[in-house]
């Protein structure tokens, strides 16, 4: 009877403890886009429709952040379940063509049915990020190693397209925070 009892009582703390977690809030809609990927085939926001995903914005020849960004990608591709997807948008469209794209993806083991590699249309991508994400991009400035300065967030988007959440691409904390949130939008 007190292992019965005690499962009960851990039952139900366990499920208090759940109810209380925050809510992950709503920060907006991802809006509408079409871009091609790794592979040449077109990717709109309907393709992903349904699906919990992370997104960033990176570009491969980037000898800065973008190599770490892309290693958190990589971790989280490695330890979440495989209905959480991984976007990477490319910010420097001129450079990272599909097949630039599927190199870089095969580089960094990226697994091609889960993590996609997307670009486009420069216009498209910068008002992408800046507009419909809400990260900082700016092409006039930055150093040698980074030419393109960009955010480092990560963006986390529910099954509606709803942006829930944005973690430091370099911060180990914000990526346990990030997998546990994804987590919790199943």
């Amino acid at each position: 009877m007190k292992g019965l009892a005690g499962l009960l009582l851990c039952v139900f703390f366990f499920g208090c403890a759940r109810q209380t977690q925050p809510q992950l809030l709503v920060y907006g809609s991802v809006p509408d886009f079409s871009l091609t990927d790794r592979s040449g085939k077109a990717i709109t926001l309907h393709d992903l429709a349904g699906k919990v995903w992370i997104a960033d914005f990176i570009f491969t020849n980037c000898a800065g952040t973008c190599p770490v960004i892309t290693g958190q990608m990589h971790k989280l591709q490695d330890a979440l379940p495989s209905e959480i997807s991984m976007v990477s948008f490319t910010v420097d469209p001129s450079r990272d063509t599909p097949e630039v794209l599927a190199k870089y993806a095969r580089n960094h083991n990226a697994q091609e049915n889960r993590w996609l590699f997307l670009t486009g249309e420069k216009d498209t991508l910068y008002n992408l990020s800046v507009k419909g994400f809400k990260l900082a991009l700016d092409d006039t400035g930055g150093t040698e190693l980074e030419p393109i300065t960009h955010s480092t967030r990560l963006v986390l988007i529910d099954q509606r397209g709803q942006i829930r959440g944005y973690y430091g691409g370099t911060d180990d904390e914000d990526m346990k925070r990030l997998s546990a949130d994804a987590k919790r939008l199943l």
